[in-house]
């Protein structure tokens, strides 16, 4: 019988802090501070921790300011809206309540939330465990779901903050019609991101870009077919996508790189210093009551002061 692995929970905090400030009503405390993003946030905390039992969890954030691709693309984001500051002002509030729980967060300037996530999933994992370490990404952006492998799955949020997937490589594979979740970063790179302004191939869709995929397996092996125009039907391009392949062959590997998730941000990550189970409940009750969020009382996850020690017999 083999035992129960260890579980690692990795917040992807800045998109369920977007999800829930724009999927709840702008709820308020007493006090007329705006709370919607932060009951949110613990909507789906509490979920995750209750379906998971987590062993280890940390959160990762956003530092604001440009990242290293702004300076690869200048446009990059560029056409998405400024969110509002009573989304902003929640941010440091969630970072309040991660503290209460002693889950430690993460940021690195010049990289985005999923930058450090991918770097955490990729770390995790060397750690000495025992039994080996699952890792369990929470996110609202489907971007995670490249980071899908054996040992690491992504709990999505699809709509709101009450629909919920948890997605392993087959499901991954069914959402992108056979992709694997390595084949993902090639997918966006030809048919683009308007969301993050990545440009992909001009002309190609989803459709044709699942297609070339599934038949060359990724975009340096699309290009290195590439065929004389006389051959260009028996390959699989006509004339006119080779022509378009052609034409935007460097917008195609800009998007690749603005695409990929970095896995080696230089991060201080000691994975026991994640170790859940032990912190001051009555502190977590008083945060809860001053957000007057007195339904969340009866969620609070169990504190254990066993647990940290558990852990920490791994290493």
């Amino acid at each position: 019988m083999t035992d129960k692995p260890k579980r690692f929970l990795i917040i992807d905090s800045n998109s369920i802090i977007h999800r829930a400030f724009h999927a709840l009503p702008p709820l308020t405390t007493s006090q007329g501070e705006v709370v919607n993003a932060v009951y949110g946030f613990l909507l789906v905390f509490f979920k995750a921790i209750k379906d998971f039992q987590p062993d280890f969890i940390a959160a990762a954030f956003d530092v604001p300011g440009p990242t290293f691709r702004h300076k690869k693309y200048q446009a990059y984001k560029a056409k998405r809206p400024k969110a509002p500051d009573e989304l902003y002002q929640q941010i440091p509030r969630v970072k309040e309540v991660l503290t209460v729980f002693q889950v430690p967060f993460y940021e690195a300037s010049g990289f985005e939330a999923d930058d450090v996530i991918g770097t955490l999933a990729t770390l995790a994992p060397k750690k000495q465990v025992i039994p080996p370490l699952e890792t369990i990404i929470v996110s609202g952006d489907a971007d995670a779901l490249q980071l899908v492998n054996p040992k690491t799955k992504v709990y999505l949020l699809r709509k709101g903050v009450k629909d919920i997937v948890l997605y392993d490589e087959s499901l991954t594979r069914e959402k992108f019609q056979g992709l694997s979740p390595e084949q993902i970063l090639d997918f966006k790179s030809l048919r683009g991101d308007a969301s993050d302004n990545i440009p992909g191939v001009t002309g190609i869709g989803e459709k044709t870009a699942i297609k070339l995929l599934l038949q060359f397996g990724s975009l340096a092996n699309i290009y290195e077919a590439w065929p004389e125009e006389k051959d260009a039907k028996t390959k699989g391009f006509s004339s006119g996508l080779r022509e378009t392949l052609l034409k935007y062959k460097e917008q195609a590997f800009i998007s690749l790189e603005l695409a990929k998730i970095d896995r080696a941000v230089p991060l201080d990550f000691n994975l026991p210093d994640c170790a859940f189970g032990q912190y001051d409940r009555s502190a977590a009750e008083q945060l809860l009551k001053q957000f007057n969020f007195n339904s969340l009382l009866n969620r609070l996850p169990e504190s254990s002061h066993s647990k940290i020690g558990e852990n920490l017999k791994l290493w």
